[in-house]
């Protein structure tokens, strides 16, 4: 098991003018563990394949991220943003499965 420590990026819903919601991201660094690791291209019907990460990130969580863990969009890893498809509370941890790139 390897240690992990990078951004999470956290989509929050924020007012920026009376009545305008917007969604801002929202990245915080944390620290884990990385409990699977293996990649496997996905075809598709266009030139290039996507990529499909799915490891699991098993991070420490702090009061923010326990509170909006609902609104994780993308962690990095390896250098570079991943979206996060699905997420497993196990408190004080949150297991996060990794997809595809992130393109937000």
């Amino acid at each position: 098991m390897a240690k992990y420590c990078g951004n999470i990026g956290f989509s929050i819903p924020t007012e920026t003018t009376p009545g305008v919601w917007e969604e801002v991201i929202t990245e915080g660094k944390y620290y884990g563990d990385t409990n699977q690791d293996h990649m496997r291209p996905r075809s598709t019907d266009t030139v290039n394949d996507n990529i499909v990460c799915q490891d699991e990130i098993s991070i420490i969580a702090n009061p923010f991220a326990m509170n909006n863990f609902h609104s994780i969009k993308y962690a990095v890893y390896m250098g570079t943003k991943w979206k996060v498809t699905s997420v497993d509370v196990r408190y004080p941890r949150l297991v996060l499965t990794l997809g595809e790139v992130y393109n937000g």
